[in-house]
């Protein structure tokens, strides 16, 4: 019979431990890594390539601001249904629209306000979504331009109406002094925001549903933006 002595034993269970710890570790090393190498590959992969047309008589324009993206629509290409309730006045030309988390929104007005709570709330728990609206009066020269045809702009139009959550009289749910300036305005929105379903995949998601050139997914600004520039 082998009798083990107490420090031997106490060596083994150390050694168990450290394993099962550093088995833990690449668990949360390989998550990260794995959804940034899924990402940039789902990202490089294209869809609705033939979408482009000499023909497409209309344009609209896409925008980021290093991490977000925009869809920008002339006001003359929004349809009645989606230009009802919502803010403007006669100088405005252009709406900027983009989706993201609620509390995301609404605390961080500058990526220098960014809390590792609130990322991880945004990422990984049940939340609430808004559509951020804001008015221009002209053209950046950062927009990129993006042509598309009659049927692409109605589908777009509509996935964006879609998005907007309405009250119980059917009118769009504006929250009220919420704007991180007076030239745009917050409303309630469709949908929940994951690290799946981000403000970057959802407009990407409009693009691929409307017809137009997008990625196959993408999480990333870069990721739809880079099909255009």
């Amino acid at each position: 019979m082998c009798i083990h002595s107490p420090e031997k034993i106490g060596k083994k269970v150390e050694m168990k431990i450290l394993k099962c710890l550093f088995q833990i570790l690449l668990g949360i090393i390989a998550i990260p890594i794995g959804y940034l190498l899924i990402s940039l590959i789902l990202s490089s992969i294209p869809v609705n390539t033939d979408s482009e047309n000499p023909d497409d008589e209309y344009t609209i324009f896409l925008s980021t601001n290093g991490v977000h993206l925009d869809i920008i629509l002339p006001l003359e290409l929004m349809d009645a249904a989606l230009l009802e309730d919502l803010n403007k006045t006669a100088t405005d030309r252009y709406l900027a629209v983009g989706w993201g988390e609620e509390n995301f929104y609404l605390n961080t007005p500058q990526w220098s306000d960014l809390s590792l709570e609130t990322a991880f709330k945004a990422a990984f728990m049940d939340n609430t979504s808004l559509l951020h609206i804001t008015r221009y009066t002209s053209t950046n020269s950062h927009w990129i331009k993006v042509k598309l045809s009659k049927t692409e702009l109605y589908r777009l139009n509509r996935y964006i109406l879609d998005t907007f959550q309405l009250d119980s009289d059917g009118n769009k749910s504006l929250l009220l002094d919420t704007g991180y300036t007076p030239q745009d305005d917050f409303y309630k929105a469709r949908g929940s925001y994951s690290f799946h379903h981000t403000c970057n995949s959802w407009v990407n998601a409009g693009f691929r549903e409307s017809g137009l050139k997008a990625a196959l997914w993408t999480p990333f600004d870069f990721g739809l933006m880079g099909k255009y520039e």
